[in-house]
């Protein structure tokens, strides 16, 4: 007969739930017991109640949500987690129970789940509980009374508690219908702990009681207020056209509408009306504006900033974060996580909980996976209006994501607007989950969230129209020299190319050849520290766009770049030469050609773009050969697709041909010979990448599904790697003799100090500005391309645990996604406290060429 061995841990008398600390407290004489668990829940469960009623929304939180909220930290009341606390106070622990064991379960975490499903919480509650630190705890096998957690005389103090809990808050256990709404209790869950445990609960001597509304207000949630009955002109100065009419007459409510037009027309502007109007009505909390890329979020954020100046009231309290990009970063307090330091203090995700926020689509797309912190994505984007923006056919690759998260978000009552030139009807279709018919162009389908699912479908005529020639180039030295010949003639010149790395090197193919001639040269992508991106971006976009009109013909211009210069960006060439890339991509490059008609020109100059691309053939039989790095941009076979279509084109004309040509392209056929091989590997992946059919099974989220949360670095929301690592770029760092203060010197020569062990050396203020210095020489990178990473231990004995998140030690699988590089007078980047900075490449960077790695 098999034996189970008895666990080592004593039944011991278990503390009472109203003694067991939740926090330390930083006093001046060190470390010593915060508030009590029960005092923390209280707190947690009235901030989640108050979060709730100040919502435009609240009628998608099910009844008892707060108490969820409330009941998270039941599983702090265990003799690891009680000896936790005594040890870091240094008082006296229980005997038998080491803390650092608890990272076995995912910390108190853990303890709180198992409690709640002992307890039969309703479907859904007790995962919630386990993950409202992000992740799921790996539970197999454990119990509530198991002696690691105290046996029974513990669980029947957590027991107690959650009655306590009951009468105090008056409320039970919610139950939740849906796994949206299940992410959404979640999501209020982490918000409120954040908050629950942020300045004004830290003090144990304290009240808390008339603390909640103030806390609420210091981190941002406080319902605008907008001036009434605007008109489109009086928020933008100009009358709509009728495409941005036809989409504002259809959004009234909550629901999924789609504008279809082509670019130049419009799209941004029709959008945010249509939001003012849901706004207006208080049928929606907020506006997330979801972009491709960081770079185009910045230059629409002017945008918006202007559209929120019209409409918010004078009196709205939001008014005040309008002053600058990072306002409501630096000026709201979203208490613990939300602090510098914390897995939530950086813009891009922040930006997901702030009333108003322009960020990317990959942030967004995260609220329907099972990341850390999705669910609190979800929670942020619950009852708003989403723009989504420049959404592409292409987009199929990870079309389930996004088809996952409109479903989500329309189950969540928020009013989603998807924007794009280049959809099929089947995508249209797959991202409505509803049938369409028309193929009209412009187009605009209509989906509200009540009534039937029938949708309304719009055509509309548009007058305007022009064309652009079309050559297929295979002589890259060619295409070159016609780019400084154009140039030389004062013509403004657009190079787009799929990677970094070939626009890096492009740019040097062209820049000493240009200044020869007085040819300005510029370089735009997506890995330059902020301040850099910033000031090119300035200069080179305003120099291209209405900004520049009057200086433009001073001299020949040539702007290299990536996909960043298709995407959202009002500039205007005169030619271009853009490396093949699928149809839907390379009608949004010829949107930056010719855009207005207003425009100075020089005489010579034709709209007209170059397409460097290989023979057909030779690029069916060898893809990756031919294509080279664009390969593993796009997928070769759609690539080969979209080369049958616009190999024999010599013109195109915006709009009429933009819809045949995307139809072309993405109609569904049957495949023979290498074709065949290359559909079934974009169906199924290869060995460096995932299929569409593995990206579909990433979309089916699953609250209740145990400990396989995925790390944020490892979600991939497109074909290509995402850049998920931050390059830390400084050139020099040091501490003092006595170890409490490092020194850190950025690009600039500006210096940074930051305390070793104790933040309170540094005001919340002083703290956050700091942490936004460092920020703005961060450098995204992908994971091949990232300096080789330094330990937690080595980056917290330079103070920076204060200002970048390190990851969790409750969490093995966690991971702090920041690296360290020096950068020295030449451009190089070494490694602190002489470490390697890679094994087999050299890493530089110049503040005209980015971050760049050149293989030895």
């Amino acid at each position: 007969m098999k034996r189970f061995k008895r666990e080592q841990q004593q039944t011991v008398p278990a503390v009472s739930y109203q003694d067991c600390p939740a926090k330390t407290y930083e006093s001046l004489g060190g470390p010593r017991c915060g508030r009590t668990v029960e005092n923390h829940c209280r707190i947690v469960g009235e901030v989640a109640r108050e979060i709730i009623r100040r919502s435009p929304v609240a009628d998608i939180f099910p009844e008892g949500a707060e108490f969820a909220a409330a009941s998270h930290d039941i599983g702090k009341v265990s003799p690891t987690f009680y000896n936790k606390i005594k040890r870091a106070c240094a008082e006296e622990l229980v005997p038998g129970f080491n803390p650092d064991l608890e990272r076995g379960w995912g910390g108190h975490a853990g303890v709180s789940q198992l409690t709640a499903r002992h307890l039969d919480a309703p479907e859904y509650v007790p995962e919630i509980l386990g993950q409202h630190h992000g992740f799921s705890p790996n539970l197999s096998g454990m119990r509530a009374k198991d002696q690691k957690f105290g046996g029974e005389p513990w669980q029947a103090e957590r027991e107690k508690l959650v009655q306590s809990l009951q009468r105090s808050l008056g409320a039970h256990w919610p139950y939740i219908e849906s796994i949206a709404q299940a992410r959404l209790v979640a999501g209020l869950t982490s918000v409120a702990d954040w908050i629950g445990s942020g300045q004004h609960f830290e003090d144990p001597s304290l009240p808390w009681e008339d603390r909640i509304g103030k806390a609420l207000d210091d981190a941002g949630f406080v319902p605008a207020r907008y001036k009434l009955r605007l008109s489109f002109a009086d928020i933008f100065g100009f009358e709509p056209r009728q495409a941005q009419s036809a989409l504002i007459e259809q959004v009234s409510q909550p629901g999924v509408y789609i504008l279809e037009a082509p670019m130049g027309l419009g799209k941004t502007e029709a959008a945010l009306y249509a939001a003012y109007q849901v706004l207006s009505s208080r049928q929606a909390s907020g506006i997330y504006f979801a972009l491709p890329t960081q770079l185009t979020s910045n230059k629409i954020f002017d945008r918006f900033q202007r559209f929120l100046g019209e409409v918010l009231a004078d009196d709205c309290s939001h008014r005040s974060l309008l002053l600058h990009a990072n306002a409501w970063l630096f000026e709201t307090d979203m208490g613990e996580e939300g602090r510098p330091g914390g897995a939530w203090f950086s813009q891009s995700k922040r930006g997901l909980l702030a009333p108003f926020a322009v960020g990317t689509i990959d942030q967004a797309l995260m609220a329907a996976m099972n990341v850390k912190h999705g669910f609190v994505r979800a929670f942020g984007l619950a009852g708003k209006v989403v723009i989504l923006d420049e959404v592409h056919t292409y987009d199929a690759y990870t079309g389930s994501l996004m088809d996952a998260l409109v479903q989500l978000l329309r189950q969540l009552n928020c009013t989603v607007i998807i924007l794009s030139a280049t959809l099929n009807q089947g995508r249209r279709q797959q991202l409505l989950d509803r049938p369409t018919r028309a193929t009209a162009y412009p187009l605009i389908t209509s989906s509200p969230s009540s009534g039937d699912e029938a949708v309304v479908e719009v055509g509309v005529s548009v007058n305007e129209s022009r064309e652009v020639q079309i050559s297929i180039c295979q002589d890259e030295s060619r295409a070159l020299e016609q780019t400084l010949l154009r140039a030389a003639q004062g013509q403004q010149v657009l190079w787009i190319e799929n990677t970094v790395k070939e626009a890096q090197m492009r740019y040097l193919d062209l820049a000493a050849r240009a200044s020869e001639s007085g040819i300005a040269c510029g370089l735009l992508h997506s890995r330059f520290t902020p301040d850099d991106r910033q000031n090119i971006e300035e200069a080179w976009v305003n120099l291209y766009g209405k900004a520049g009109w009057e200086h433009r013909q001073q001299q020949g211009r040539i702007l290299v770049g990536t996909q960043v210069l298709e995407q959202s960006l009002d500039i205007d060439a005169d030619f271009m030469i853009s490396r093949f890339a699928p149809t839907d991509m390379l009608l949004q490059r010829l949107g930056r050609l010719w855009r207005n008609e207003d425009t100075p020109r020089c005489d010579q100059a034709i709209p007209e773009a170059w397409l460097l691309a290989p023979n057909l053939q030779e690029a069916i039989e060898s893809p990756v050969q031919q294509f080279g790095a664009s390969a593993f941009v796009y997928a070769p076979y759609v690539l080969c697709r979209s080369l049958e279509v616009w190999e024999n084109l010599t013109c195109v004309r915006v709009p009429e041909d933009i819809r045949q040509l995307i139809e072309s392209t993405y109609v569904s056929r049957a495949e023979t010979g290498v074709m065949s091989q290359w559909l079934n590997e974009l169906e199924e992946g290869n060995r460096q990448r995932s299929g569409r059919n593995t990206m579909r099974q990433l979309a089916r989220v699953a609250l209740a599904e145990a400990g396989n949360t995925m790390r944020e670095s490892k979600a991939q929301t497109r074909y290509s790697e995402t850049e998920s690592y931050e390059v830390l770029l400084l050139r020099a760092i040091s501490r003092d003799r006595e170890g409490r203060i490092a020194t850190l010197t950025l690009l600039n020569g500006d210096q940074v100090e930051l305390p070793v062990r104790n933040r309170k050396l540094l005001t919340k203020h002083d703290l956050r500005q700091r942490t936004g210095a460092l920020m703005r020489q961060v450098v995204k990178v992908p994971p091949g391309d990232k300096p080789k990473t330094v330990g937690a231990d080595t980056l917290r004995r330079f103070g920076l645990q204060h200002c970048f998140y390190l990851g969790n030690p409750d969490w093995p699988e966690d991971e702090s996604v920041l690296c360290v590089a020096l950068v020295d007078e030449a451009g190089r980047l070494h490694g602190i406290e002489n470490h390697d900075v890679h094994d087999t490449h050299t890493l530089e960077y110049r503040d005209d060429l980015g971050y760049r790695v050149i293989k030895d």
